[in-house]
């Protein structure tokens, strides 16, 4: 997973903004718009650990969820609950939804500007690196983009 493949998930997810109201309760109790918000919330919030990260202090950890979920690049759904941090609070509209892209687009090129030990503290994974970072984000945005895509397929 590079800074490119995220782009282009962020961009999938992106194409999806008129659907934003969309739910379908089979799939998921949250809206298209919620999946979205969530995905940016995540990415943005992530990047901004990294950005605080003091790269001095980071040290790999062993998490055999991490292995499992990094070896398959899938996130089972329905198996972890999100952090409150990036649940989204507030109406979902296109407007936010687009605000919010520009915003995730930008910190995401930041990434170029970080060093290799910085890092962000994942609640089941530990502490992940840059590299382990930008490949779980990828994991993370694909994971909510299948759930959209299903959503809008209905």
């Amino acid at each position: 997973m590079s800074i490119k493949d995220l782009n282009k998930l962020v961009n999938a997810l992106e194409i999806n903004l008129e659907n934003q109201a969309l739910e379908n309760q089979a799939i998921s109790t949250s809206s298209v718009g919620w999946h979205i918000e969530h995905s940016l919330l995540t990415i943005g919030l992530i990047i901004d650990s990294l950005k605080k990260s003091n790269p001095d202090n980071y040290k790999w950890q062993f998490s055999l969820s991490k292995i499992i979920v990094f070896t398959t690049n899938k996130i089972p759904r329905g198996k972890a609950k999100a952090p409150k941090v990036v649940l989204p609070k507030e109406t979902i509209t296109i407007e936010k939804l687009k605000d919010n892209f520009a915003n995730t687009k930008a910190k995401i090129n930041q990434l170029n500007s970080l060093n290799t030990n910085n890092y962000f503290e994942h609640p089941f994974f530990g502490k992940l690196n840059l590299k382990a970072t930008i490949k779980f984000l990828g994991i993370h945005t694909k994971h909510h983009l299948e759930i959209v895509n299903d959503i809008v397929k209905g």
